[in-house]
């Protein structure tokens, strides 16, 4: 499911400064074919910057998604991480419970470790609204993700040259 938005966002960010960088994707096991199309959205995106080493993690649920992404960093330390996820409602309030915890989990990844962590997951009533955000109606969230990885290492790459 490409989209022709992703060119178009890319020329405006071409003067991005991006340096030797390594990228991990941090993603969950479920809703698989969502998830997989939120990947290959990033992945199209940081394609176009051939100095970008990605890794792709993969861990059972949202929750563990921070986990994930803390443990790399302190044994690794990448310059970005993104998270990707899809969480659709249920019957129950588990969805309100998982939602609130990984958007806290990442909040505080960003103001606990030195690298960025980007908000990549998908929180959905139903599965048809996750579709409309992989090269529907409102965009790619999956590019969307990649785009601002590289603009949050740019805005790295900025404040170390002062």
């Amino acid at each position: 499911m490409a989209t022709n938005h992703n060119d178009q966002a890319l020329l405006q960010y071409s003067n991005l400064q991006i340096p030797q960088s390594q990228v991990v994707l941090v993603y969950t096991e479920w809703n698989t074919a969502i998830i997989d199309e939120l990947r290959e959205g990033a992945k199209r995106v940081l394609a176009a910057y051939p100095q970008i080493t990605l890794t792709e993690i993969c861990v059972p649920g949202a929750i563990e998604i921070s986990f994930a992404i803390r443990q790399h960093y302190f044994a690794r330390h990448a310059q970005a991480y993104i998270a990707l996820g899809c969480v659709i409602r249920g019957g129950t309030p588990h969805f309100d419970y998982v939602c609130q915890s990984i958007t806290q989990g990442i909040t505080h990844l960003n103001t606990e470790i030195g690298s960025p962590v980007i908000f990549g997951i998908l929180t959905v009533n139903q599965e048809s609204e996750a579709w409309e955000r992989l090269g529907g109606v409102h965009g790619h969230k999956g590019e969307e993700a990649g785009i601002a990885a590289l603009k949050m290492i740019d805005f790295s790459e900025t404040l170390k040259q002062g």
